[in-house]
C-alpha cells in the first residue's frame, strides 16, 4: 500500500520549444505559492498505456549551469534529458529546493571547502551539523501521478529515488543506470557516493529493489 502520499498544485504550462524537440513544461508546488518542482514532458506518439523514461533531478547550481566537475549532476541532467527527449514518452521532473541534497547552495559551497581539506562530502556535511542526504521525493511522485503515471523506467543510480517512489506507490519497472560521468575532479565523490551512500551502478532492478 502507497505511503506518504503528498498532493501538488499545478502552477503554470506550456509548450516549450528546444533544440532536441517540443516538449510541455509545468511548474508545480506542494502549496498554491511557491515553486518547489518542473516538469518537461516529452510525447513522441505513446499510446496510453506506455510507460515514461523518467529522471528525478535535484537542481545543481554549480554543475548543471556552470558547469563544475566537482560532481556528475551536469552529465547526468544533459545524458537524461538526451534519453528523455527521444524517447516516445518521457518526464524530466527537476527539483528547485534540493539544491546540495537539501542544504542550499551557501551550505554546500562551505562543503566544498571543507572537501577541499581532504573530507569527503559525508564528512563535510556532518561537520557543518547538517544532513548527509535531505531530499524529499514524494513531492516528485506527487507530480507523476498529477500527470497520470503509475508506473515509470527509472534513470538513477540511487536507491533512496526508487524507495521514495513506491512508497508513494508509483511502480518502478525498471532502473536505468546513469554511467560515464566519471573525471579526476569527481572520482572520490562518486566513489563517496557509492560506498557511504549505498549508490547503485549497473545492477539488476532485482538487486536495486532489494536495498
Amino acid at each position: 500500500m502507497a505511503q506518504n502520499i503528498q498532493t501538488v498544485w499545478e502552477l503554470a504550462s506550456a509548450t516549450l520549444p528546444t533544440g532536441q524537440g517540443s516538449a510541455q513544461i509545468h511548474v508545480f508546488d506542494s502549496k498554491p505559492q511557491g515553486e518547489g518542482e518542473i516538469a518537461v514532458l516529452s510525447r513522441r506518439g505513446a499510446g496510453a498505456g506506455d510507460i515514461p523514461l523518467v529522471r528525478l533531478h535535484s537542481v545543481c547550481l554549480t554543475g548543471d549551469v556552470l558547469g563544475s566537475l566537482k560532481c556528475d549532476c551536469g552529465g547526468q541532467l544533459q545524458a537524461s534529458l538526451g534519453q528523455i527527449m527521444t524517447a516516445d514518452y518521457g518526464i524530466l521532473v527537476y527539483v528547485l529546493n534540493h539544491e546540495g541534497r537539501g542544504i542550499g547552495l551557501a551550505n554546500k559551497i562551505r562543503a566544498y571547502s571543507l572537501q577541499a581539506l581532504g573530507a569527503n562530502t559525508v564528512e563535510a556535511n556532518i561537520a557543518l551539523c547538517m544532513p548527509v542526504d535531505a531530499r524529499d521525493y514524494r513531492p516528485c511522485a506527487a507530480v507523476l501521478r498529477y500527470l497520470g503515471v503509475s508506473q515509470v523506467r527509472l534513470l538513477t543510480n540511487n536507491p533512496d529515488k526508487l524507495k521514495a517512489l513506491e512508497a508513494a506507490g508509483i511502480e518502478v519497472l525498471e532502473r536505468v543506470a546513469m554511467e560515464g560521468f566519471d573525471n579526476p575532479f569527481n572520482q572520490d565523490y562518486l566513489d563517496t557516493k557509492v560506498h557511504l551512500m549505498g549508490h547503485l551502478r549497473k545492477l539488476t532492478m532485482q538487486t536495486a529493489r532489494s536495498l
